[in-house]
């Protein structure tokens, strides 16, 4: 069973995604802010992380940079969220490795839909 790795400070986005991702038979771990997260990631070693940008203690930017550059975690998928639509997010979030931005609100069936395909692809490689 794959594990997913989700980290927000709002707990109702956590608590919506971990329905509907367990409900396709993901296993969910859930961190409420950044330092939390950072360590959870290290301690289970998820298949795939949803990561909010804006946290307190460590921002999404600089836990996927911590992950990516460490060769032990840079092959975890990345899906990052941000409140924020502007373009410079997403290249920032690029730059640091997410695999694939997501702007908030955003639609459940297209975060299943990424999940499933980044799954995918890592298994493929």
């Amino acid at each position: 069973m794959k594990k997913i790795l989700l980290v927000d400070d709002e707990q109702d986005i956590v608590e919506t995604l971990k329905f509907v991702l367990e409900a396709e038979g993901y296993t969910c771990f859930c961190a409420y802010n950044g330092e939390d997260g950072l360590k959870l990631a290290k301690e289970i070693i998820p298949d795939l992380m949803v990561l909010d940008v804006m946290m307190p203690k460590i921002n999404g930017f600089k836990i996927s940079r911590l992950l990516k550059y460490d060769a032990k975690y840079k092959n975890i998928p990345i899906i990052m969220l941000t409140a924020r639509s502007q373009d410079s997010d997403k290249q920032i979030g690029e730059e640091t490795g997410a695999d694939v931005c997501i702007t908030k609100p955003f639609d459940l069936d297209e975060v299943v839909l990424t999940v499933a395909k980044l799954l995918k692809e890592k298994e493929n490689n």
